[in-house]
C-alpha cells in the first residue's frame, strides 16, 4: 500500500489535500501519470494546506453558492471568445478548449470556475454563435453563451 496525498477530486478516493492509502500500481500507473496525486512525505504534507486553498477559490460550496453563480453567469449575457482562424474561413485551427471557455467567462467578469463543470457536447470549431453547459452542482446546471470570432 502506497500513502499518497490527493491533488484533485478522484471519485471513490477524496479531495484534493486528502492523504489516502491505495495499491501500490494503482498510484504509480495511474494517479501519478495524471498528476492526480503525489506521493506522501514530509515535505509534501507541508504543502497539503497550499493544495487545499487552491482548490478552495474554485470550488462551488453549496447549493446557494451554485445558484448564485448561474445569476452570475447568466448575467453576462453572451461571452466573448476569439480564436485563431484562416483569413475568410469560419473554420477555426484547432478547437475551442474547456480552459479557453473558462479564461473567457473570467475575462468577462464571472466567476473562476473549474474547467471540469463546463460541459462540451460537440467541440467547438467554428465561429459563431454556440451554447455550451456547466454543471455547478448535481441539481444546478446552467447553459453558457459564447461568440468565438477570429482573431
Amino acid at each position: 500500500m502506497a500513502k499518497i496525498i490527493l491533488t484533485t477530486d478522484v471519485a471513490n478516493l477524496g479531495g484534493p489535500g486528502d492523504i489516502v492509502e491505495v495499491k501500490d500500481g494503482y498510484a504509480r500507473n495511474y494517479l501519478f501519470p495524471r498528476g492526480y496525486a503525489i506521493a506522501a512525505s514530509k515535505g509534501a504534507e507541508k504543502n497539503v494546506q497550499t493544495i487545499r486553498r487552491a482548490q478552495e477559490g474554485r470550488r462551488i460550496r453549496d447549493l446557494d453558492h451554485a445558484k448564485e453563480i448561474k445569476a452570475t453567469l447568466e448575467g453576462l449575457g453572451a461571452i466573448e471568445l476569439s480564436a485563431k482562424s484562416a483569413e475568410g474561413s469560419k473554420k477555426l485551427f484547432g478547437s475551442v478548449t474547456t480552459t479557453d471557455i473558462v479564461s473567457a467567462i473570467k475575462a468577462a467578469g464571472g466567476p473562476l470556475l473549474d474547467k471540469r463543470v463546463i460541459e462540451l457536447k460537440d467541440h467547438i470549431k467554428t465561429v459563431g454563435k454556440h451554447s455550451v453547459g456547466a454543471r455547478l452542482h448535481p441539481d444546478v446546471k446552467v447553459e453558457v453563451r459564447l461568440e468565438v470570432k477570429a482573431k
